[in-house]
């Protein structure tokens, strides 16, 4: 998982913001930067709606609509929707921004892809404790699913795949299910384990946040 970081006052570190995602337009591997912004939305929540505005800003009359820099922006767009809601008035320009400006101007392009994806993110995302990982931050680029691999007691390890959203309930409930343990009168649930400790994982638990402390 990201370090811990020292941060000046948010009027600095909004303007850091702004260069990272001038920065991000030209990027060749965006994904440590997408990460750091997200960390620094994560420490600092009043800069989330910030960086939301910039981002639809920056989505809105770019200059070559589907290039590379374009679709960087769509796709820290579609991280952030999958870890932050903004405040309600952003998320209702936001939403605007997504079904009038892109998918009616823009039908069946990558960026009416994303904009679709971000919409569907927006209805389940609660909040994270922690970041996405690099990992996820690539899959979420592709719009795509997570394989999070679970060790069973007695039984071969098993795949699953899972989205941002994803808690341990659900897992735990489908994997019940293909062990054919439906009928067992006991309980079962998730367990991380690293070389220092082994914790259960709380049912309400995200995922997507277990894995990011382990990167």
């Amino acid at each position: 998982a990201p370090g811990p970081r020292s941060y000046t006052t948010l009027r600095d570190e909004a303007v850091k913001l702004f260069n990272s995602l001038q920065q991000l337009e030209l990027e060749r591997d965006p994904v440590p930067l997408m990460q750091g912004v997200l960390q620094t939305c994560l420490d600092l929540p009043p800069l989330v709606d910030e960086i939301y505005c910039q981002l639809v800003k920056q989505t809105t009359e770019p200059p070559a609509p589907g290039g590379q820099g374009d679709l960087h922006y769509w796709q820290l767009l579609t991280c952030m929707s999958c870890t932050f809601l903004p405040s309600p008035p952003v998320l209702r320009f936001l939403r605007f921004h997504l079904d009038r400006r892109t998918e009616s101007r823009f039908p069946a392009s990558e960026m009416a892809k994303y904009a679709c994806f971000i919409r569907e993110a927006l209805g389940k995302t609660k909040g994270r404790e922690c970041v996405p990982s690099l990992e996820e931050i690539l899959v979420l680029m592709r719009r795509q699913e997570m394989i999070c691999t679970v060790h069973c007691p007695g039984a071969p390890a098993c795949s699953v795949a899972i989205s941002s959203h994803t808690t341990a309930e659900e897992v735990a409930r489908e994997l019940v299910s293909r062990l054919g343990l439906s009928q067992s009168p006991n309980l079962f649930a998730l367990y991380e384990q690293s070389r220092r400790r082994e914790q259960p994982v709380g049912s309400a638990t995200l995922l997507a946040d277990v894995l990011t402390r382990f990167e």
